[in-house]
């Protein structure tokens, strides 16, 4: 690991200003991504501001009966909250399918969501990689392809978005807050937070230099059942092939977002509106556009089958 500055953020507007102004800085609060990103010098930040003494580890109601948690509340006290596990039941089975119980205790709302792809050929720093090293290729193309994407890909890229707690909040619709170097505001819907690889796979989301996140905002409950399946290769501590989240109705309507499949959590308002037709109608939508290799063509048969094993669930 490379040699490194350190300091204690403040206030949220500091934090943004200090990682704003200090060349090669990065924020750090629980390191459960960005510590093993450092160890392989995949990441090589200069100075490190820590947030963590920022008060952001609460859990709120909203006046319009949502909820909003804080950026650093940790994933284990997320998935355990009384009216998370009652009212957004999706989040907290999503989390619980996620990393191991040590893991956790550490890791962040906001570090979940801006975690880094697992792809093999970002992490072996001998092998080629766009999101890495732009320009370098993609060593996926043409080799080892069965965990990544097989839709919003693009000829620079086809890593996967690894986070599960970001498919349960693309369901419920979520927002993200932040707060910009210059002491500026902003909310962001979840949708719009990460980037198509397009030519450009190492800019991952729309966020500024030294843009902090502050918190996430769920909308009022929207009840119904909800569900989080997760398919993987082990049954523990493995990143997912497939998962859906699905929050389904009692008149058969609902939503569906998908992750192991694209850069992004995975979901179409088209998609949602053909759920009462059944599993296929809806990933026949949801990848109306998928480019997939031979080696993980299976993905889509997999994804359709996971759906309907969720439905199946649902109506049981």
């Amino acid at each position: 690991m490379k040699a490194f500055g350190y300091e204690r953020a403040t206030s949220p507007a500091d934090a943004a200003a200090a990682v704003a102004r200090t060349p090669g800085a990065m924020f750090i609060a629980g390191g459960t991504n960005l510590l093993d990103l450092m160890k392989l010098e995949i990441e090589t930040p200069a100075y490190l501001i820590d947030v963590n003494a920022l008060k952001l580890d609460r859990i709120e109601r909203t006046g319009d009966g949502g909820m909003r948690i804080g950026a650093l509340v940790r994933n284990t006290d997320l998935a355990a909250d009384a009216r998370v596990r009652r009212d957004y039941a999706v989040l907290s089975r999503a989390l619980l399918a996620g990393a191991s119980g040590q893991l956790r205790n550490r890791a962040t709302t906001a570090g979940n969501l801006l975690q880094r792809t697992r792809c093999p050929y970002f992490y072996d720093t001998n092998q080629p990689c766009n999101k890495r090293l732009p320009g370098s290729g993609c060593g996926a193309l043409e080799g080892f392809s069965r965990p990544l994407a097989i839709v919003g890909g693009s000829d620079q890229c086809i890593a996967t978005h690894p986070s599960d707690m970001a498919v349960a909040l693309r369901v419920l619709d979520a927002t993200v807050d932040t707060v910009k170097p210059d002491g500026t505001t902003r909310s962001i819907a979840l949708d719009e937070l990460y980037l198509a690889p397009g030519n450009t796979p190492h800019l991952e989301t729309v966020l500024e230099r030294g843009e902090l996140i502050t918190s996430v905002t769920l909308p009022k409950p929207p009840g119904g059942k909800h569900v989080y399946r997760k398919v993987r290769d082990r049954a523990s501590y493995a990143f997912a092939l497939v998962s859906v989240a699905a929050v389904v109705q009692r008149d058969g309507s609902g939503r569906v977002a998908m992750g192991g499949v694209a850069h992004k959590p995975w979901r179409i308002a088209e998609a949602d509106a053909q759920l009462g037709s059944g599993a296929e109608a809806v990933t026949d939508r949801l990848f109306a556009d998928a480019r997939p290799t031979d080696q993980n063509a299976f993905k889509q048969l997999l994804a359709r089958r996971t759906l309907d094993a969720v439905l199946v669930d649902v109506k049981g």
